[in-house]
């Protein structure tokens, strides 16, 4: 009875998000109607509820969090900096002479900026705003331009440094130390966030190897869909022109990331360096003045806040839902699936892909991955790899219609002659090939393993 009161409480949190509330009010004010209800049917017992304020103390205490609002800092200044401009334009100038060079330049653009700020919607919105109306001007297919954009916007989703990673590493992490302890082992291991994004470094580039391929197939078979620029017997730009543009994101990429794979700063401690270095870089650019900082700072707290107040809403959702006995549950539930390990993670990865239809990644994050994760840990399965496995899995939600969120970005900067069936069928190839890659990382767990092997240990 008790598994089953916890089950009701995931279906109804799930169907509230689904009407729109919001997610934290949503995760916190369910769960305490269910606490208060099983309470008086002496079917919950509130002693759970007194761990909430060391919940919520962790929260503030934890230093891998702190990287979240340094991240979001260094990706509004980049934004704001219009880095993504002198980049595209080089990119564009590099390859305005091969057929779908211009689908190429964005997917690679998207690569840097998802490698420099870690944001879809900002990515989304400057490549709609930038490109779109370039690659319509030379001829693209509006779906395959729009799918385009809006695949290279989610790479900031996987390719580190990523917030979605940060987020996931913390869940990851606790998640793996509960299995540990349910397993009697009671000086667990952790997963730090420094191995989440040397593990995902291989899978974001193949992904982007992929998409690229398919834009070239196109290219090659369908040319009147993905012809060659109109300028395309200009010269290539200097080799001083693409340093200016490239050597800003690069230097920054090799800061924040290099020094996190070197072992040289913590995730948190580079994503400081990182903030700074944007700000010094925006600053160099003479488009940064004070008005600019401030709508950074406001945008900075107000995405910061939201996060915080997510993961103390989720602390309250884990209790309540733990004190309905919902991780035995769940655990019973998923060990007594046919095909055993295989076989749970294939449902647990299909589950998310459908709520990522319907729900956003940080929903999907902090309600699903802490009840289904301890018990896939449980199994024997490397928590690295599960944790970019999910990674992979969720990027599709912002490409997966009706709700994904990199459609709405675009929708909202594109032109009225792109319809939304153009965006809509624009990327279906796109999730097609997210899902192929899944495949790949599935069946070759080495691809995500090795280098977080090489360089931790």
């Amino acid at each position: 009875m008790e598994g089953l009161l916890a089950l009701v409480l995931f279906a109804a949190v799930c169907l509230v998000l689904m009407a729109g509330f919001p997610v934290a009010f949503t995760l916190a004010g369910v769960s305490l109607l269910f606490a208060a209800a099983g309470t008086a049917a002496g079917a919950f017992d509130p002693a759970f509820l007194n761990a909430v304020p060391n919940r919520i103390f962790g929260i503030m205490g934890n230093e891998t969090l702190l990287a979240v609002p340094l991240f979001v800092f260094m990706g509004i200044v980049l934004e704001r900096s219009k880095l993504a401009e002198d980049l595209l334009g080089a990119m564009a100038g590099l390859f305005h002479r091969l057929r779908g060079g211009l689908g190429i330049a964005v997917l690679l653009v998207g690569m840097l900026m998802a490698a420099s700020t870690g944001i879809v919607g900002a990515t989304v919105v400057t490549m709609g705003l930038m490109s779109l109306p370039s690659m319509l001007k030379a001829g693209y297919d509006p779906r395959l331009a729009s799918g385009s954009i809006c695949a290279a916007g989610t790479l900031g989703q996987i390719i580190p440094p990523s917030i979605v990673l940060v987020l996931l590493g913390d869940v990851i992490s606790n998640a793996y130390q509960q299995a540990q302890r349910d397993q009697g082992i009671f000086s667990p291991e952790t997963v730090s966030v420094g191995e989440l994004f040397a593990g995902a470094l291989l899978p974001g580039l193949l992904l982007v190897a992929a998409y690229m391929s398919y834009v070239l197939l196109v290219a090659l078979t369908r040319p009147e869909r993905a012809p060659r620029a109109a300028d395309s017997d200009e010269p290539t730009p200097e080799l001083s022109q693409l340093l200016k543009a490239l050597a800003p994101p690069l230097l920054l990429i090799v800061a924040v990331l290099g020094s996190i794979l070197g072992g040289i700063a913590t995730p948190t401690e580079a994503a400081a360096v990182g903030a700074a270095g944007a700000l010094l870089l925006a600053l160099l650019r003479g488009q940064f003045g004070l008005e600019a900082l401030n709508g950074t700072m406001r945008g900075t707290v107000r995405v910061s806040a939201m996060v915080f107040a997510i993961l103390i809403g989720a602390a309250v959702f884990s209790l309540v839902f733990r004190g309905f006995g919902g991780d035995e549950a769940v655990h019973r539930l998923l060990t007594g699936l046919p095909g055993g390990t295989v076989g749970a993670l294939l449902v647990v990865m299909a589950l998310m892909f459908v709520l990522g239809f319907v729900l956003d990644f940080i929903e999907i994050i902090f309600v699903v991955v802490p009840i289904v994760g301890p018990a896939l840990l449980t199994m024997g399965i490397d928590p690295i790899w599960l944790g970019i496995l999910i990674a992979v899995n969720l990027q599709t939600s912002f490409l997966t219609p009706p709700f994904g969120f990199a459609l709405f970005y675009l929708r909202g900067v594109a032109a009225s002659s792109v319809t939304t069936g153009d965006i809509y069928r624009g990327v279906l190839p796109f999730i097609a090939i997210q899902i192929l890659v899944l495949g790949l990382i599935a069946a070759a767990p080495a691809l995500v393993t090795w280098l977080p092997e090489r360089i931790y240990g």
